[in-house]
């Protein structure tokens, strides 16, 4: 068994099926509030804060010194997010393949997960409840029974700066009394998934292929092994 003590694991995309849904929200949201983008554009920004998507695009189409700068991001952002809690609130939500499987082999072998995201706390709520992962957390988000799914769960308002910044990451760590970065398995399906884990220093930087990003994709940035699931982890434990 690898010396691990903590999978900081992504969750739209890698712990909860994502169809490229987020991505077409966000494409929404753009063309209702007269920003440009494409869908390529979109899809290398996922995993990242969601206000900074739009401080990224609106500093492309204005500068980030125009008068209007604030005023359009706030405006862009606050479309996203009525149309991305309209959509959890009501959408089919389900785990990835494999995930359920992985948070209980983790549970039985004394291994914590965190979950991060580059979602605001409303909304990772939201998709929490839904799925009754919020069974046996605080007020803090951290378990406090043994009926607990998972043992933390961290988003990016949580911090000062969201993905691919490993601000999520430690943060997880720090309340799960987790010291060293060599202790700690990142894994996600976005490039800023990636990235926030080099940036960590953690034991391996992960990614999954089954999300919004493909094997290809991901594998063009330093990564330690590209998973065909988030399950798949659970085999890459056991050979260690």
């Amino acid at each position: 068994m690898l010396s691990v003590k903590l999978i900081v694991c992504d969750m739209a995309g890698t712990s909860v099926r994502d169809d490229r849904e987020v991505e077409m929200v966000f494409l929404n949201a753009i063309k209702n509030t007269g920003l440009h983008a494409d869908e390529k554009e979109v899809n290398a920004m996922m995993g990242w804060s969601k206000i900074k998507v739009f401080q990224t695009l609106w500093a492309k189409a204005l500068g980030e010194r125009h008068p209007a700068f604030a005023e359009k991001v706030n405006e862009s952002y606050q479309v996203f997010t009525e149309l991305l809690e309209h959509h959890y609130r009501t959408a089919d939500l389900a785990p990835t393949v494999g995930a359920l499987e992985l948070f209980a082999f983790c549970k039985q072998n004394g291994i914590k997960v965190a979950l991060t995201t580059g979602f605001y706390r409303k909304v990772t709520d939201i998709i929490l409840e839904r799925l009754g992962w919020m069974q046996g957390l605080n007020a803090d988000y951290l378990a406090e029974s043994a009926d607990a799914i998972i043992d933390c769960s961290v988003s990016s308002s949580d911090v000062a700066e969201g993905r691919p910044a490993p601000d999520m990451i430690f943060l997880a760590m720090k309340k799960l009394n987790i010291t060293q970065a060599s202790e700690v398995i990142n894994i996600g399906d976005t490039p800023s998934d990636l990235l926030s884990g080099k940036s960590a220093g953690v034991k391996l930087a992960l990614g999954v292929a089954n999300g919004t990003h493909t094997y290809e994709e991901l594998n063009a940035l330093p990564n330690d092994g590209i998973l065909p699931t988030v399950g798949h982890l659970i085999e890459l434990l056991k050979q260690q």
